[in-house]
């Protein structure tokens, strides 16, 4: 009798509660990156170097979710003396605040495909809704190591001084534009 309550049981569950897969991130194949108007002459690029995280997929029950943790320290724009300013207080202050996080609350769909994720950015302790436009999604079999692998490109743009990163505004612009370049192999 306990078997056929389970079995019943089971079979009321949502199928996608079943199928949906979990990822690691892949953090040597995972690109955070940023561009910012610098000082009216030119834009300038930037990127974190250590990022980990996780998230989940599942296309047939059009459920995702996604976690990341950005290692602030990590910012990279090819210049030390600047990376060094940019992990200050003046900007970062990433001795105070070592992370930045995103952690989704919501995914919109376009057919079997996310359109976008809705989810929170924690920058300098605070926390704000941002909306990430996904412009690709693909997954597969790796071709190196055989692990099914899982990989997507979104990005937003954010007002920096929403988040108190308020150092050389107006000269240096308030808007970024963020990038976010996400694989990851699936758990086993």
């Amino acid at each position: 009798m306990k078997k056929a309550v389970i079995v019943a049981a089971m079979s009321v569950l949502p199928v996608s509660a079943a199928m949906a897969e979990n990822y690691t991130v892949d953090p040597g194949h995972t690109y955070p990156s940023f561009t910012i108007n610098h000082l009216g002459f030119s834009t300038m690029s930037g990127k974190f170097d250590a990022t980990t995280g996780a998230f989940t997929y599942d296309p047939a029950g059009k459920s995702a979710s996604v976690e990341v943790t950005i290692d602030a320290s990590s910012i990279d724009t090819g210049h030390d003396k600047r990376d060094d300013h940019l992990r200050s207080p003046d900007f970062l202050n990433v001795a105070e605040f070592p992370e930045i996080t995103f952690n989704s609350t919501n995914v919109t769909w376009n057919g079997e495909a996310p359109a976008s994720i809705d989810g929170d950015l924690t920058i300098l302790g605070v926390t704000k809704p941002v909306s990430l436009a996904v412009t690709g999604m693909n997954c597969g079999e790796h071709p190196f190591n055989q692990k099914w692998t899982c990989g997507f490109d979104a990005n937003t743009s954010i007002k920096r001084s929403d988040f108190g990163v308020n150092y050389g505004l107006p000269a240096i612009g308030d808007e970024m534009t963020l990038n976010f370049e996400v694989e990851g192999q699936r758990d086993e």
